[in-house]
């Protein structure tokens, strides 16, 4: 039913992620899928990265500790954007098409303190693709946090 599964990933936010990453693992074991973490960020250093590069080497990392060992190695693409907010909808949008993904799972939205500078673009990525959009809510302990 699914033979690849895109997941956007904020490496500064993996804690308000948790659930949706654990989602997709599980769904990966299931459909015997292959995994696409995605990232986007800036060319701007930041808490995370320096570069782009940099934020590429993490995300790697990251996926080769988090994916199943279900025959696939995972794959990771990363996005430059000179503003990753304002361009996540497109990005993600672009990022299926260009990974082959028939499933998305992503998360509805982080930590309420964070939903002003980052909104849930879930309902965005599924009204713009062909691919199937599994939004993934947070337990109720991370909503406040």
């Amino acid at each position: 039913m699914f033979n690849k599964i895109m997941v956007p990933v904020d490496l500064a936010h993996l804690d308000a992620l948790k659930k949706s990453l654990t989602v997709a693992a599980d769904l990966a074991r299931h459909y015997d899928a292959a995994l696409c973490y995605v990232g986007v960020t800036t060319s701007q250093p930041s808490a995370v990265a320096r570069t782009p590069e940099e934020y590429a080497q993490k995300l790697m990392e990251f996926a080769r500790g988090h994916a199943p060992s279900n025959g696939h190695e995972p794959s990771v693409r990363v996005y430059n954007s000179h503003d990753p907010v304002a361009d996540l909808d497109d990005t993600l949008a672009k990022a299926i098409d260009d990974v082959g993904a028939n499933l998305v799972v992503m998360a509805t939205h982080l930590p309420k303190h964070l939903d002003a500078i980052m909104p849930a673009n879930g309902s965005k990525v599924a009204a713009h693709t062909r691919a199937s959009v599994f939004l993934v809510r947070p337990d109720a302990s991370q909503e406040h946090e």
